[in-house]
């Protein structure tokens, strides 16, 4: 039993700082972006996400568990094999470049799927992580205030060189959530359902209608550039795709309370 205790306290500390999760209460919120058949804000119905984004420590974890998610195994239509996990010393070791508290980066949308899938969760949807995005440190939609929004931007002008802080270490924002700006992208379930054109007269055109179904997008709010860019950057990726800038958080769905008794108080709105 002695040694038992031995190895156990020689094993290194790793902290799951992205396994919590955060209770996000349902809402609406008028996105900077629409779809052609919805004209109304969007709905968002209650649902968890992690307070920050996945970790190499933890990805390490999923991979080792699950070694055909390893880069030198993981078939080629999941991910592309020059970049995916290419800052590992080797597909079951960090190194040096890969810090077990940064955000996982290099991973594709199957894998980052996957790990989720692994946790009981999912990625979250567009319109779950844009709801949230829109919040600072005290409200829980900032999009209102050009300074919040600069701030953004600047992020996104600084050189992707720079290398990726640890994560939790911003402020939480009004819902509780860490790292949503200012460290990685990060995948949405949903990123390929996102065409946006620059010209709305486009939107009517019957071909781009057939060929997108449902997920024709115009933007309703010019100013919030920082959310075109978003969308911009992830309608441009495929599902196999990794790159250095780009992370991912799990979310999961809470069951629908149902219609609420008489009497009883509304949800907050955000």
């Amino acid at each position: 039993m002695r040694w038992i205790l031995l190895a156990i306290l020689l094993l290194p500390a790793v902290v799951h700082a992205g396994s919590d999760y955060v209770e996000v209460p349902a809402g609406a919120y008028r996105s900077a972006l629409r779809y052609e058949d919805i004209k109304d804000d969007t709905s968002v119905a209650a649902f968890e996400m992690m307070k920050t984004p996945v970790t190499n420590a933890e990805f390490l974890a999923f991979v080792r568990a699950h070694p055909e998610w390893q880069r030198d195994r993981v078939a080629s239509v999941y991910a592309e094999k020059a970049n995916y996990l290419s800052h590992w010393s080797t597909p079951s070791q960090l190194g040096d470049a890969a810090k077990p508290q940064q955000p996982v980066t290099q991973v594709s949308w199957f894998a980052a799927s996957a790990y989720c899938e692994a946790q009981h969760a999912r990625l979250p949807r567009w319109a779950e992580w844009d709801y949230v995005a829109a919040a600072d440190a005290t409200r829980r939609d900032a999009r209102g205030d050009p300074a919040w929004r600069e701030s953004i931007l600047g992020w996104y002008a600084k050189p992707s060189t720079t290398p990726v802080a640890d994560v939790g270490q911003s402020p939480p924002n009004a819902y509780g959530m860490q790292d949503l700006h200012g460290l990685v992208w990060e995948w949405t379930e949903d990123f390929a359902s996102m065409l946006v054109s620059g010209d709305d007269r486009s939107q009517s055109d019957a071909n781009r209608l057939k060929f997108c179904g449902a997920g024709s997008l115009t933007t309703q709010d010019r100013d919030n550039f920082a959310v075109l860019m978003r969308v911009a950057m992830l309608s441009s990726l495929e599902a196999a795709d990794s790159t250095s800038n780009l992370g991912f958080r799990c979310a999961r769905s809470l069951p629908d309370p149902g219609p609420s008794l008489p009497g009883s108080p509304l949800p907050e709105s955000p």
